[in-house]
């Protein structure tokens, strides 16, 4: 059989069915450079998990170059490990419960409720049920963002000439579409989004000032409070002042671990705290989930 086609011929050998295989398979030794997301699976052969977890404790192990995205359902009490490996990551992050995902993140109650809006450990992301979805456990960066979201496809091509998913600069909520649409959630499913490790703080006179990455190799762990949609967006900060975009790759590693509890200290370190791990447990307590 003979593949015809119409206009210009194919100059990128991939006019014939031989042709298209190879190039596809081709991707795949050009993932490392093309912003593509790299499991490692089973998680247990990844080459260096966090300190004091064991290797069977993992459940994923993964890279996620700059320009890329990755997405991942985990159980309630999963702990989720992002460092940023070159220091110049910013890893944009959602998260849904992957039960009910109308529930999901809700940056504007995460500020307010907890009187804080420079996000570090022992903070939690809540949803827009009051209810924790995650805690941050430990922090090593301390430069994060809960209040510019991220970039769009305008931005980035008014920016950088272009801000396609798939293009060399791509924008942010162009990345969490591609990934909220493998869980069935389409655009009117991205609410506003907190990144880790490009720090913003914000001025007396109410002017953003951007501080940059803390550097290389520091890390977040947050703990999953509920089953979570986690959604992730490596791209860079759209208050990013350096014209050239510049985005490095993230560690992503999750494993096996436990949720809060009344008995731990961070559930009562704050009213506000304590309130929502009781909103979780009422949500979860009918269910037979402890």
């Amino acid at each position: 059989m003979s593949t015809q086609t119409t206009g210009d011929a194919r100059t990128d050998g991939t006019a014939t069915t031989a042709g298209a295989r190879a190039h596809a398979r081709a991707q795949e030794a050009a993932g490392a450079n093309s912003g593509a997301a790299m499991a490692t699976l089973p998680a247990s052969a990844w080459p260096s998990p966090p300190a004091g977890v064991g290797a069977d404790r993992l459940v994923w192990a993964e890279t996620v170059h700059g320009g890329g995205y990755t997405h991942l359902v985990v159980a309630r009490g999963t702990s989720v490990r992002l460092t940023d490996l070159a220091g110049d990551a910013c890893a944009h992050l959602l998260a849904y419960n992957a039960d009910e995902p109308w529930e999901r993140l809700n940056v504007a109650d995460t500020v307010k409720i907890q009187w804080q809006a420079y996000l570090t450990a022992g903070c939690l992301l809540l949803s827009d049920q009051g209810r924790a979805l995650a805690t941050i456990t430990e922090d090593s960066s301390g430069r994060h963002d809960s209040l510019f979201g991220t970039t769009t496809q305008t931005y980035n091509a008014a920016r950088y000439g272009d801000g396609a998913a798939h293009c060399a600069t791509p924008a942010g909520r162009e990345l969490f579409t591609l990934a909220a649409a493998k869980h069935g959630l389409g655009r009117r499913d991205l609410p506003p989004s907190v990144s880790f490790f490009q720090g913003v703080t914000v001025d007396d006179d109410g002017a953003p000032r951007f501080l940059g990455s803390a550097g290389p190799g520091a890390s977040v762990t947050i703990r999953a409070e509920l089953p979570l949609v986690l959604l992730i967006a490596n791209t860079a900060h759209p208050l990013d002042p350096r014209p050239e975009y510049s985005c490095g790759p993230i560690e992503f590693l999750a494993w096996r671990d436990s949720p809060t509890t009344p008995d731990d200290p961070q559930w009562t370190a704050t009213p506000e705290a304590r309130r929502a791990y009781a909103n979780t447990a009422a949500y979860l307590t009918p269910k037979g989930i402890r």
